[in-house]
């Protein structure tokens, strides 16, 4: 029930199809994240129809509220959020090692102090298994040590030996459940730790490698307040480790030029809370402007669409100045709409991405997309108009 295939390739970028459990999903892609089992303010009936295949839902957070049992109870996390598309679960390593208030990292796992009411809990490899074997999801992750951005030496090397002794443990009891059940259909798939040291990531693939044979790769630790030339650096040292067959997962990328760039670097997926987080906060991706504040008094009596190049349903229906108005009036309404366009703006970018390297043109198309949009976002920002 996981099945990569690629369709077309032009250097290191490709397209391809993911076969999943509930369904396909075009390559590369990017999934809207769901982090309590709710793409925010957006139904998803409105994420399917701005074009995902795949959405992102958080082990952390459900672990916390509702609870894993509850969910499991309800008929999975599929049916329980009215998803029936594929959907990938994250480890929750990334929120024990950031979001909780406390930690204490052990060997055998992470003990943290929940961000909610301050109850305090054990994730350990096998914990998060059966958490994620509960929610049902058609991928999950191995549980990992997640370093800050620019950690020092010592301290990637700690999290990098860290991962790899924990998904040795996540693969066996990964494969003891699904031996002794007859649960959802999963694929587990390991994270690449790291950080900026370019022999840790190529140390990385070759130990994953040496565990078990996998599906695909996760790469992690990345985009976490790295310069990013540095994360670009990283995928060009991974992209020729990785065996071409298995898709990579850039985990937490969403960015519009990031996404360009980590394409032509090879990645296939990826996720990020940006597009409704923007959009929630007044910040809209704009084509010809880079990122616009819809607050801003240049649209208070602007009649125009938000983004003249989209085509989802707030570009086809309101006005930059009723965007703004809805936003300044404190009314829900705007928060909908600029989450639901950011969300169609990743999606129809990779779209775009993928048929340009269908016809051999991604290369040029993407130097010209990226350098209109840097060179919009650069004027907007030295003008102070966004």
């Amino acid at each position: 029930m996981f099945e990569f295939r690629i369709t077309a390739t032009e250097g290191a970028a490709r397209t391809g199809t993911l076969r999943l459990p509930h369904g396909v999903v075009r390559t590369p892609a990017f999934m809207p994240v769901g982090t309590q089992a709710t793409v925010k303010t957006l139904t998803p009936e409105e994420v399917q129809a701005a074009g995902a295949d795949m959405i992102l839902a958080n082990t952390y957070h459900l672990f916390l509220r509702p609870g894993h049992e509850l969910v499991r109870q309800l008929g999975g996390l599929h049916r329980f959020m009215r998803w029936d598309r594929p959907i990938l679960t994250d480890s929750g390593g990334f929120q024990v090692f950031s979001l909780a208030d406390i930690n204490e990292v052990r060997e055998d796992g992470v003990v943290f102090q929940s961000h909610i009411d301050g109850s305090r809990h054990l994730f350990t490899p096998e914990r998060v298994i059966d958490i994620q074997r509960a929610l049902g999801a058609d991928v999950i992750m191995a549980f990992d040590h997640v370093p800050p951005g620019q950690a020092d030496r010592k301290l990637a090397v700690e999290a990098h030996e860290r991962t790899l002794a924990w998904l040795a443990r996540c693969r066996a009891r990964f494969e003891a459940l699904v031996a002794e059940d007859d649960g959802p259909a999963q694929t587990l798939l390991p994270i690449l730790q790291g950080s900026t040291f370019a022999d840790l990531r190529r140390d990385g693939i070759r130990r994953i490698r040496e565990i078990g044979d996998w599906r695909g790769i996760a790469i992690g630790g990345l985009s976490v307040g790295e310069p990013k030339p540095l994360m670009y650096a990283m995928l060009e040292v991974v992209e020729p480790e990785v065996p071409r067959e298995w898709p990579r997962y850039l985990m937490g990328v969403g960015y519009p030029d990031d996404l360009l760039e980590a394409i032509r670097r090879g990645v296939d997926l990826f996720d990020c809370v940006a597009p409704t987080r923007n959009g929630r906060n007044g910040t809209a991706w704009v084509e010809d402007e880079g990122q616009v504040n819809i607050r801003a008094g240049r649209f208070r009596a602007d009649p125009g669409p938000l983004d003249p190049a989209c085509d989802c349903y707030t570009c086809r229906t309101f006005s930059r100045a009723y965007l703004r108005h809805l936003f300044v009036a404190g009314e829900v309404l705007g928060l909908r709409l600029l989450s639901l366009h950011n969300v169609r703006f990743l999606l129809r970018l990779v779209e775009r991405a993928r048929a340009a390297i269908e016809a051999g043109e991604f290369a040029a198309w993407s130097e010209d997309w990226l350098a209109r949009y840097r060179r919009a976002r650069a004027e907007h920002e030295e003008g102070g108009t966004t």
